[in-house]
């Protein structure tokens, strides 16, 4: 009799685990070495499997670039939207809400590192750009275009230009998130980020307050 004993079958990962752990591979060195300068080859390895298994799921750069702002942007996006749908009551209140979100979601995290990607970037890779103009920064927009829509029409802020004051506002936090993932990485930050965002809202909604009605007042 053989005391040769049957090999133990190999553990397997989980094959759907595959897709989440190449795009987390993916945001860290398109957020290290910019979109260009990040190779498949370098993704495989740094999610440890094979540049195969890497095309298993994705077939080009671009198509996984795609894949981690659905995974990583899009999901804040619609979760601004609920909060834009649930909470119209307060429209102040919403608004803070939705820009902090912003930060704490994209800003303040490795996500926060796509914007300096894609200014420094877009010029080069115009269908990735205008992917990116579609998916994230419309949609973001007109969120914020819809928080102080909602505010206007309850008389709590004063009637502004919507396409304007979106840009306007969300100006601030998008330079707040490039300077973190450039001049801050190597020179510091110099200012607080809980003071920086409370100023920011501060100027925000006593810059959009409506005006009392000093007519109303004298009667």
């Amino acid at each position: 009799m053989s005391s040769v004993q049957p090999k133990a079958p190999r553990r397997r990962r989980r094959k759907e685990a595959r897709p989440q752990e190449l795009t987390a591979a993916a945001l860290t060195l398109f957020v290290e070495r910019g979109f260009a300068a990040t190779r498949l080859d370098d993704v495989a390895a740094r999610a440890g499997v094979s540049k195969g298994t890497l095309y298993l799921y994705f077939d080009s750069k671009e198509a996984l670039f795609k894949a981690v702002i659905q995974e990583g942007i899009v999901p804040a996006l619609e979760a601004g939207e609920a909060l834009l749908a649930q909470h119209g009551d307060e429209p102040a209140e919403l608004l803070r809400t939705m820009l902090r979100g912003w930060w704490e979601r994209i800003g303040n995290t490795e996500l926060g590192g796509i914007p300096k990607l894609m200014v420094s970037e877009a010029r080069n890779f115009p269908e990735v750009a205008a992917f990116y103009n579609e998916a994230v920064i419309q949609r973001g927009l007109a969120l914020i275009r819809g928080a102080v829509r909602l505010g206007i029409e309850r008389g709590v802020f004063r009637p502004v230009d919507l396409d304007t004051v979106a840009t306007v506002l969300i100006a601030p936090l998008l330079h707040l998130a490039l300077w973190r993932h450039s001049f801050g990485a190597c020179c510091g930050h110099g200012v607080s980020i809980e003071r920086y965002l409370d100023t920011h809202f501060d100027l925000i909604l006593h810059g959009l307050e409506a005006a009392p009605d000093r007519a109303g007042e004298q009667r």
